[in-house]
């Protein structure tokens, strides 16, 4: 998602910890070696990592700074390859009765639950470097001043993944930034909160 559109959904983070000052310098290089690999010729599954805000195709950040003012602003894709699963179901009986064929001709009278599983495998990998993956893109802003972070998703797994990708490129931990939490921290204080009762308007 962008927030580049005229509307948008979004996460907002706040960061824990106190952010290193040698941080800022490192930045584009802590994001260069997390950067998106690419799946096109390999049989991988799913593959994620950062890009550049403007161009999700740009992964040495060359294109356009990460800092525009107080705020860095770059990219978490993700490309995932799906096989229909009426195309893996087709593949994986023809496998099954080539194997079934196969076995009366040696004397055999079942195929062996490895071999199902290891059948399952060789389809998926036949069928994988057959489907191009679907790339998605979800743009970040982070305010640098303020320790704000803006995600473009409100997808629990994908803000689970772009936590756990934050975390693992910068040494930061991220807090979900909840009404309540955004009131607490506008208070001071939860126990005022913790007091309130709902307002009943039927």
């Amino acid at each position: 998602m962008s927030f580049l559109k005229t509307s948008t959904s979004f996460t907002r983070f706040r960061i824990k910890d106190t952010v290193p000052p040698a941080l800022w310098g490192e930045l584009v290089e802590r994001l260069q070696k997390n950067a998106i690999t690419d799946i096109d010729d390999l049989p991988e599954e799913r593959s994620v990592g950062w890009t550049a805000f403007e161009d999700m195709l740009d992964t040495t950040f060359s294109g356009s700074p990460v800092e525009k003012g107080v705020y860095l602003a770059f990219s978490l894709r993700m490309d995932t390859r799906r096989v229909p699963p009426a195309v893996i179901k087709k593949y994986f009986a023809l496998a099954m009765k080539k194997e079934e064929a196969a076995n009366r001709d040696m004397g055999k009278k079942f195929v062996s639950r490895e071999r199902k599983k290891e059948l399952k495998e060789q389809v998926m990998l036949r069928l994988r470097s057959r489907f191009l993956p679907v790339p998605a893109e979800f743009q970040v802003i982070w305010n640098s001043s303020t320790g704000i972070v803006f995600f473009a998703s409100t997808q629990s797994k994908m803000v689970e993944t772009f936590q756990e990708r934050f975390t693992h490129t910068f040494e930061l931990d991220l807090e979900p930034l909840t009404p309540y939490e955004l009131a607490a921290s506008r208070l001071g204080d939860t126990a005022a909160l913790d007091i309130l009762e709902p307002t009943t308007f039927a």
